[in-house]
């Protein structure tokens, strides 16, 4: 594909020959001649001198660029339009696999896909378009919307409540049992029945392995466009709000709420019957038990704003040196001391 082909697909300011042929993407410390690359973190501007890319999407700002570019207005979105231009992703033919098991009281929508082993239980609905690829269980009740994808062994679980266009990637679980027990007299625990349910909005994609449990009584709910990662856990009742992204090994625990477009970065995790405004930010391996301000952005454990936690990590750091100094000082007060009290 012509460089000036693309950059009138991608809406992009061309600088450079329009002529030059583009056979796929890569990152730009890897491409190869032939390839388009971007640069959107400022951390990888020294590698637009050496990358061996033919083409770069750059912000439409960016100056002294020796290969011919894209200038666009967000360099990373326009970069994964790009990549769509070159990969497509397999597509799957209709029909319903010989080895599938699927309930006579189940309605399946037009041009589903039911691959190999997969098994679709009673008064089961899902939408047109579905592909359940392989091993793919879905529990009694569970009503599914349109251009549902559910990769080699996801779990649906019973009565719940999936949107249009949810992604759910190998292995993940949506509506196993809350962890929910009461302690008896005896000191053993005692099993809560789990009566309610998980609901997933539109736009959701859930990937490997994560679990998102039903609720006790009521629901989880995930709303519209929410990402979540690998092996993330989400507690029974918690709400996840629209557009929020939970990142790898993040934990919920029940009934949290956390509000619309926020991001809960790797390992975060928040105690339960809390709430997170929206727009706030956890980062790496921060641990919350309290409830957080809209728009805020909290560090550490136990989790506390961010400038303060930068202001504990640098004193932090400084504790040899302080507890040296500290040291000195008890010796020249003693030695003082020493001398004073000499008749």
């Amino acid at each position: 594909m012509k460089l000036g082909e693309i950059a009138d697909r991608l809406n992009c300011q061309l600088d450079g020959d329009a002529q030059v042929e583009i056979t796929g993407v890569g990152g730009i410390e890897d491409a190869l001649p032939g390839q388009l690359t971007f640069l959107a973190n400022r951390r990888y501007r020294s590698a637009v001198a050496t990358t061996r890319a033919s083409a770069i999407i750059v912000p439409r700002d960016e100056r002294d660029i020796p290969i011919a570019s894209l200038r666009a207005d967000d360099a990373y979105l326009t970069f994964a339009h790009a990549i769509e231009l070159f990969h497509k992703p397999p597509r799957y033919v209709p029909g319903i696999h010989p080895t599938a098991v699927i309930s006579k009281s189940a309605r399946i929508g037009a041009d589903a896909h039911i691959g190999p082993h997969c098994f679709v239980d009673d008064e089961v609905v899902i939408g047109r378009g579905a592909v359940l690829h392989s091993f793919v269980s879905i529990y009694r009740g569970a009503q599914i919307g349109d251009d549902f994808f559910a990769h080699s062994h996801v779990a649906v679980r019973e009565n719940c409540q999936i949107g249009n266009r949810v992604i759910l990637q190998n292995g993940c679980v949506i509506g196993g049992d809350g962890f929910g027990f009461a302690r008896q007299a005896n000191g053993a625990w005692y099993k809560i029945q789990q009566s309610g349910r998980t609901v997933i909005g539109d736009d959701v994609e859930v990937q490997v392995n994560s679990a998102i449990d039903r609720a006790t009584v009521g629901e989880t709910l995930i709303k519209r466009g929410a990402k979540i990662d690998n092996l993330v856990q989400v507690g029974h009742a918690c709400t996840v709000g629209e557009d929020t992204l939970l990142c790898g090994q993040v934990g919920l625990a029940g009934s949290s709420v956390i509000g619309d477009r926020c991001i809960m970065a790797g390992q975060s995790a928040a105690a339960g019957h809390l709430k997170i405004g929206d727009g706030a930010i956890l980062t790496a391996q921060s641990a919350v038990s309290h409830d957080i301000p809209p728009g805020a952005t909290y560090s550490g454990s136990p989790g506390l704003e961010n400038k303060t936690w930068l202001r504990c990590v640098g004193a932090f750091n400084r504790l040899p040196d302080l507890q040296h100094e500290v040291r000195a000082l008890e010796k020249e007060v003693a030695r003082l001391r020493a001398a004073l009290q000499k008749p």
